[in-house]
Order: structure tokens, then sequence, then C-alpha cells
């Protein structure tokens, strides 16, 4: 496992993280930092997630909310498991 972070996460109450290195392919155990309380984190990546988009933190289901920096930033439309790519194919945002 990297000692360098290849997620970070806000909030403890978030349940996605973002991918902050470049090339991360599936089946990369990945270390993650949660910067509001700086402890660390382990996943292993299910999909290859470009830098930038959102890993699925635990299981999340169609309907439900997700939280990133604590905030609320859209539902799921479809599952996605632990360490799963969470982006606009299975994330949509609530307002429209």
């Amino acid at each position: 496992m990297s000692k360098i972070p290849q997620y970070l996460v806000h909030s403890p109450k978030d349940n996605v993280g973002v991918v902050v290195v470049e090339g991360l392919e599936a089946g990369t155990a990945m270390l993650g930092v949660i910067t509001e309380n700086d402890t660390a984190t382990e996943l292993v990546a299910r999909h290859d997630i470009p830098i930038g988009h959102k890993v699925a933190l635990k299981e999340l289901k169609a309907g439900d909310t997700v939280i990133k920096y604590g905030e609320d930033i859209g539902r799921m439309v479809a599952d996605a498991k632990p360490g799963e790519h969470v982006h606009v194919h299975n994330l949509k945002t609530k307002r429209w």
C-alpha cells in the first residue's frame, strides 16, 4: 500500500472520497485520509478511477444521498459498492 494518500475525504460524515492521483487502477489497495480529523482509511479500488472523481466509501444504494465535504451533493441512481467509481453514471443532482 502506498504511503501517499490516493483519495481524500473531508468529513467523517462523507460517504464518498475524491481520488487525488493519476492512473488509479482497479485492484489498487488505496490509502485515504479524512482531513477533518487527520485519520487514515483504507479501501480497494474496484474500478479504474480518474483523478478528481469520487470513490464510494461504503455500500451506496439507488436513492441514497451522497455526502461530500459534509454536504448533500445528490442521490445515487444506481448501486455502488465500497471502492467503486461514483460519477455521472450513478450519481445525479437533486436540483433537477
